[in-house]
């Protein structure tokens, strides 16, 4: 693969990065669509392994940033409806304050449907903390499982230059 290709694949991988930490964009599906196109073009075992060991390395990481903060706001009994609620204010809120507006929304439609089921004001806020921990840890192994994807890109560039 020419020089500027390689320079197009690491900013689609730079773009994937940023928009796991901003999430505007589906971030760790670019990374790993961006290493498949360089595999793709560049050919060869060592170009297909990468990819093979970046897929692996994507696929468990989506599997642990759903089921880990999970089991854990389970443990602390922050309810599905109670996220969902959030969810959707999270939203609501990018639309009306572009950016901060969905973790803005986020925690307030957590905070309000908590308090609405328990009607209890510390315990509410309790659960919006365990949510936004959650939703922080799945960002977290998301942003971890698409750096070590990129590092097997950086890796398999070496290899095959």
């Amino acid at each position: 693969m020419s020089t500027g290709g390689l320079v197009l694949v690491a900013l689609a991988i730079a773009v994937g990065l940023a928009g796991i930490i901003l999430p505007v964009l589906p971030g760790a599906f670019l990374v790993i669509a961006a290493i498949g196109v360089w595999a793709f073009v560049e050919g060869g075992v060592v170009a297909w392994v990468t990819f093979g060991i970046a897929a692996a390395v994507f696929a468990a990481a989506e599997v642990i940033k759903y089921t880990w903060p999970v089991k854990r706001m389970r443990r602390a009994e922050v309810r599905t409806s109670v996220l969902v609620v959030g969810a959707i204010a999270g939203f609501v809120g990018f639309f009306v304050i572009p950016v901060i507006g969905l973790l803005i929304g986020f925690v307030a439609g957590v905070f309000a449907a908590e308090l609405a089921i328990r009607r209890d004001l510390v315990r509410a806020w309790a659960s919006t903390v365990h949510a936004v921990k959650g939703v922080a840890l799945s960002i977290g192994v998301e942003l971890a499982g698409a750096l070590l994807a990129t590092v097997a890109w950086v890796v398999g560039v070496f290899l095959t230059v």
